[in-house]
């Protein structure tokens, strides 16, 4: 049986690992041109959304990225991006609660306070407990 060299082992794995990166480089530009069809795609059904005056799968209205009016808030976000100690008017001056009624953003802060999310500190002040 004949032995090989120790070079003959290297050149093989060398060539071995050649292929191996080609094959990888062919893969990633299938990859990427794949991508480029599928976002390609993605807008023409945008497109066609909007003239059919449909929702598209996230449930806005077409073309308009997911931000719409009159959808449910997330209180939880909301109180992430709360200060250590707030007041209902800072509650308020979160942009997509500038409208909403008192009564609203206080049944909130007492579901925050009932789940242990918030202490009142005062008569308007609260601490988060995070």
């Amino acid at each position: 049986m004949p032995r090989t060299s120790e070079s003959q082992f290297t050149s093989a794995f060398d060539q071995l690992q050649k292929q191996a990166r080609e094959l990888l480089a062919e893969l990633r530009n299938e990859i990427r041109s794949r991508e480029i069809d599928l976002e390609r795609l993605k807008k023409e059904e945008s497109k066609l959304l909007a003239l059919a005056g449909q929702r598209g799968n996230n449930g806005a209205p077409a073309g308009s990225n997911g931000i719409h009016r009159g959808g449910r808030i997330n209180w939880n976000s909301i109180l992430e991006q709360m200060p250590k100690q707030f007041k209902a008017s800072d509650v308020r001056g979160i942009r997509s609660l500038k409208d909403k009624r008192s009564s609203e953003i206080f049944a909130a802060i007492t579901r925050w306070i009932e789940a242990g999310a918030v202490k009142r500190k005062d008569r308007g002040l609260y601490e988060r407990a995070k």
